[in-house]
């Protein structure tokens, strides 16, 4: 097998010309013969049996040629794009420029290469200071989501504003139902503007066993097309009603809910994580800001090919996420009225802003001369294998030096956020 590069057009683009000898064919013919000879029927001989040559006299002599190429095709290409020493950053497009028996086998895989980044500033750029202080209003706050968590629900006879109802109901348009306007033993927390209108707020003062006609009209902006706009009619039945009882806030409530004995105590237990948690986000804003300005600030030219690798990567990443769900791909496009093409367009404005910030802050480690010693990148290992519940000799076993290269240029990488954002100035 040789290769050689030629430069394209665009950009940051090139191509691998690649060829495999003669010989090398021949042999990606008989890997494609024995692969599917039992599926073959040639007069004369049992299934399987018929020489290659025959079979090719039957059927002609490109009857293998896809299935030869498919196994040629990956080793040379990764072979080549080895030996090249290119950073190739896309999938290839691969083009098969010749093929016949007794001939070498070329084909030409088009890729694009790792753009060069020009920085500009990245260090002492200007940016937002964060607010970390944290209020009386920010503890309540947090106090009563536990105080929530904690309440106890009960049956009460009569609905009113916040309580939990079970309906039934049927809305009609002109007298006649309509589709999708019926429900049983449905859930309905009053005040929360699931239904339309001022439908909830006549529910008041009901009691369970209630039977009730309550009107209201459609509105203009109503997803459905028959429906805006028009006057109905709902005839309600309550079947359940439940109220939440919240506990009160006092020391007993701080002894159920914490170590702590007092509520007082327990508060500035709140007021305590509170702050970690906004010292820990503005930290954050503040490196992602940073980060945002060294982008403005460089200069690069991306080819269209690895973005489209990297939305491929993001579209992935989602279908493995909601899978992870219980739900597939195939359903989510159905429920949502998504389709692949409109998922790649949504996610492309982030995969852009993902490689401009990984090719800046790859710049930057560059130029700062930042290295990952051994003994670092065994912490991080140390870290992974406790995560894990591994033990660490066991865990470094399952890692190879690809990871270890990779995990050694993530460090890197976030070691050039820490420099840029320590020497960020904050208005």
């Amino acid at each position: 097998m040789s290769f050689k590069v030629e430069n394209m057009e665009e950009k940051n683009m090139v191509k691998l010309v690649i060829e495999a000898t003669a010989e090398e064919f021949e042999a990606g013919l008989n890997t494609a013969f024995n692969k599917n000879k039992n599926k073959i029927s040639v007069p004369g001989f049992r299934k399987g049996k018929a020489p290659r040559k025959m079979v090719e006299k039957l059927y002609g002599t490109e009857i293998f040629y896809e299935d030869a190429a498919n196994a040629i095709i990956p080793d040379a290409y990764a072979k080549a794009a080895d030996e090249s020493e290119l950073e190739i950053v896309s999938q290839p497009k691969i083009n098969v420029v010749q093929i016949e028996a007794g001939k070498p086998f070329i084909f030409e895989a088009v890729v694009a290469v790792k753009p060069e980044v020009e920085l500009g500033q990245y260090k002492g750029v200007e940016v937002e200071k964060c607010d970390t202080e944290v209020t009386d209003a920010d503890v309540e706050e947090e106090l009563k989501k536990v105080q929530d968590k904690n309440s106890r629900v009960v049956t009460v006879e009569a609905v009113k504003n916040g309580d939990m109802t079970t309906i039934d109901f049927e809305g009609f348009v002109d007298g006649v139902a309509f589709e999708g306007g019926k429900g049983e033993n449905y859930p309905l927390t009053i005040g929360s503007h699931s239904f339309i209108d001022n439908f909830e707020e006549q529910i008041i003062g009901m009691n369970i066993g209630d039977e009730k006609e309550i009107n209201v009209t459609f509105p203009e902006e109503y997803h459905a097309e028959e429906l805006k706009g028009k006057p109905a009619m709902f005839k309600v039945k309550v079947n359940e009603i439940k109220e939440k009882v919240l506990p009160e806030l006092d020391d007993d409530f701080a002894q159920d809910v914490s170590d702590f004995d007092t509520l007082d105590e327990y508060k500035k237990e709140i007021k305590d994580n509170l702050t970690k948690k906004k010292e820990e986000q503005a930290k954050t804003e503040k490196e992602n800001a940073v980060v945002d300005k060294a982008v403005e600030n460089a200069t690069m030219e991306i080819p269209e090919a690895m973005i489209d690798t990297q939305v491929e990567n993001m579209v992935d990443d989602f279908a493995r996420r909601i899978q992870s769900q219980g739900l597939s791909m195939e359903q989510y496009m159905q429920f949502t009225g998504a389709t692949v093409d409109s998922l790649k367009e949504q996610m492309k404005p982030q995969a852009v802003k993902r490689i401009e910030s990984r090719l800046v802050l790859e710049k930057v480690a560059e130029a700062e001369n930042i290295q990952i010693s051994d003994e670092k990148l065994d912490e991080e290992l140390a870290k992974m294998a406790e995560m894990y519940k591994m033990e660490l000799d066991k865990f470094k076993e399952l890692v190879g030096e690809y990871e270890k290269e990779q995990m050694k240029k993530d460090l890197a990488v976030q070691e050039a956020v820490t420099l840029m954002a320590d020497s960020a100035k904050e208005a």
